[in-house]
Order: structure tokens, then C-alpha cells, then sequence
């Protein structure tokens, strides 16, 4: 392979101690053939980097620095390489590479798929914004606040500790967690009711690894949105166990599919990928106000190794063909159902 130019942005905080350290991380990527511009995500003006020519960017983080940087490189046709170095690595999960060891993602990088990924414009008070993973309200918005101020949940080293931990400050923040009356449109169909979590998804995982949309396409030009209703609590309570037992079953609750959705804000906290709106301290607009949501298709792409992009694709075709055959059961039984009523 000849030399390719390689940014490497890194968060020298994220994950724990099983995590390689800079100078490990410099010595695999020059051994693979890069030549490496090393930067730390945690230096003001790191951004600057993002400027400098680079055939691949190389992100060793979590979600909030594979976030960061993504947004910056939307719209730019250079490939991002993600070593999953965080808590949660949901991004990472959803691409299917977050078991993988380093070592073996930087040696995959040569014979890579490039894979679009969609991403998200909030637009709202605060103007424009790009997200990644997803925005919401209710219950993981709530949430967010307790699993900051937890003195435990910082003092943790191991990350698997600390993702089952967030899903147990979760599980114990739902019993008391506020619903909230949401006038809400897809696409143009009002579909509002009382939430007690309302997410609009760009990955399949979201939060301490929850997985709540498991059929999302990456980069069909939709989001998923997923709804939760009030009634619905003692159900996501009992999901949210499995999750915690390693059961990976999603809740069958109510799920769109949509380009754009419009919210009527009256208040209530949102997150936009994982920062607050509005921000603690900040002075609120008045309300209501409208918010859209709306989708920016194929805008960045990530290098995923071949041999986990046939296995996605695979389960991919699976699925639709598993939903095609449980549409025509369900057409056949009404059918049935037809006749029997006429006779």
C-alpha cells in the first residue's frame, strides 16, 4: 500500500486502562503505512487539524468525539476510521466494529468498504445544527443530568461497569421520570400523544447502549423514531432489565419511519446528540416553539471492514425479507378473517 496520509484525533480520556496509549496507537498506524498527524481532542483549536490534507481521519474515542468530528466532515469525501476507545461506543456498535481489537480494525482499513451514514439538521432557537446519533426528550434527556452528577458512576475504571451502571441510574430514574404532551409530525402525519421517550435516531443504540432501533438502515435517507407512551412504563421497565441481563431484545413499542419531523417545543428538555437543550444556565426562549428534525443523506462516510459489511448486509436482506413475509401472513389473515365474517 503506498503511504497514506492519516489524522488521528484522539481523546486521551476516553475508555480505561486496557486502552493503548498514544505512543502505541502512533506505532501501529506508521507499521500499517500511515503517515501520522497526531492530535488531541482535548486541545483548544483541535479542529484546525480537520483542515490540514488527510486521505483518512482516524478517530480514537467514544460517541461524543466520533460525533464531533463527524459533523465537522460532513459534506467532505474523506473516510473516517473509528477505534472505539469509549463507555458506551454506540456509533461503533451500530457500524459493527466495537468488539473488534485495534490491532485488527488498522490492518482492515486497507481493504475497507467505504459506508455512507446518514446525519441529522436540528433546527430550532438556537438555529442549525448537525447530529450524528440521534435527538430526543423524556426519559434519556431526564436522565442525562443523574448519570453526570453520579459520584460512583465517575469513580468506575471498567467500562462494561460503567454502561451497566448509566442502564441501572436509567431503570431507577423511569419510576419517577415525567411524561410529556408532545404535539409531533412525521413527515406531515400528526401522530402526537403523551410521551414518556421520544427519540429520533441515526444509530441503532442509543444512551448506556439501549437498544432501540434495531432494523435502522444507516443510509436510507430516514430516521427512526421511536416513541414510548406514558401507559407504557411498567413495559420499558421489564425491557430495560433484559438489557441489563445482556438480553439485546428491543421494545416492540410504537416506531415511524420519516425524513423530517416537526416538534412542538413547550419547554421541555431536548438532547442533541449528547448535549443539553436548553443549556443549564442559559436563558429559555419563550414557548412554544417548532423544531424540525430533518435528514442529511449519505453525509459522511466510515471505513468498516469488508468481511463486517457482508455480515451486516446479510442480516440486513434477512430482515426485510423476514418483514415481507410477516406482512403477507398478516395480509392472508385478514383475508380469512374477511370471509369468515361474511359467512
Amino acid at each position: 500500500m503506498a503511504t497514506q496520509r492519516l489524522t488521528l484525533i484522539h481523546n486521551p480520556n476516553a475508555g480505561d486502562d486496557r486502552q493503548p496509549t498514544v505512543g502505541q496507537l502512533h506505532a501501529l498506524l506508521k507499521e500499517a503505512g500511515y503517515k501520522v498527524r497526531y492530535q488531541s481532542a482535548k486541545e483548544d483549536g483541535w479542529e484546525k487539524a480537520l483542515k490540514r490534507p488527510a486521505d483518512v481521519v482516524a478517530i480514537a474515542g467514544g460517541d461524543g468525539t466520533v460525533t464531533k468530528v463527524a459533523r465537522r466532515l460532513i459534506g467532505r469525501d474523506v473516510p473516517i476510521a473509528v477505534l472505539p476507545m469509549g463507555t458506551a461506543n454506540n456509533i461503533s456498535k451500530t457500524l459493527g466494529i466495537a468488539d473488534m481489537p485495534v490491532t485488527q480494525l488498522i490492518r482492515a482499513w486497507e481493504s475497507a468498504r467505504r459506508v455512507t451514514f446518514d446525519a441529522g439538521i436540528a433546527r430550532g432557537p438556537w438555529g442549525e445544527r448537525f447530529f450524528i446519533e440521534g435527538a430526543g426528550a423524556g426519559l434519556l434527556t431526564t436522565a442525562i443530568p443523574k448519570a453526570s452528577k453520579s459520584k460512583t458512576l465517575e469513580q468506575l475504571k471498567e467500562t462494561d461497569a460503567k454502561v451497566s451502571y448509566a442502564q441501572q441510574i436509567f431503570h431507577e430514574h423511569l419510576a419517577d421520570a415525567p411524561a410529556m404532551d408532545v404535539k409531533l409530525k412525521v413527515d406531515g402525519e400528526d401522530i402526537s400523544g403523551r410521551f414518556l421517550l421520544l427519540e429520533v435516531l441515526n444509530i441503532q443504540y442509543i444512551g448506556p447502549n439501549l437498544f432501540l432501533a434495531p432494523d435502522l438502515v444507516r443510509n436510507d435517507g430516514e430516521f427512526d423514531v421511536v416513541m414510548v407512551l406514558e401507559k407504557h412504563r411498567e413495559k420499558l421497565r421489564k425491557h430495560i432489565k433484559q438489557w441489563q441481563e445482556g438480553k439485546l431484545l428491543p421494545p416492540e413499542f410504537k416506531t415511524r419511519r420519516g425524513k423530517r419531523i416537526d416538534i412542538r417545543w413547550t419547554g421541555f428538555p431536548l438532547h442533541i446528540d449528547d448535549k443539553l437543550w436548553p443549556e443549564k444556565g442559559a436563558k429559555k426562549p419563550k414557548v412554544p416553539q417548532d423544531i424540525q428534525f430533518e435528514v442529511e443523506a449519505e453525509a459522511v462516510r466510515f471505513l468498516v471492514p469488508a468481511e463486517v459489511h457482508e455480515i451486516q448486509e446479510l442480516a440486513r436482506k434477512n430482515r426485510e425479507k423476514g418483514v415481507q413475509i410477516a406482512e403477507k401472513n398478516a395480509a392472508r389473515k385478514k383475508k380469512g378473517r374477511a370471509r369468515r365474517s361474511r359467512r
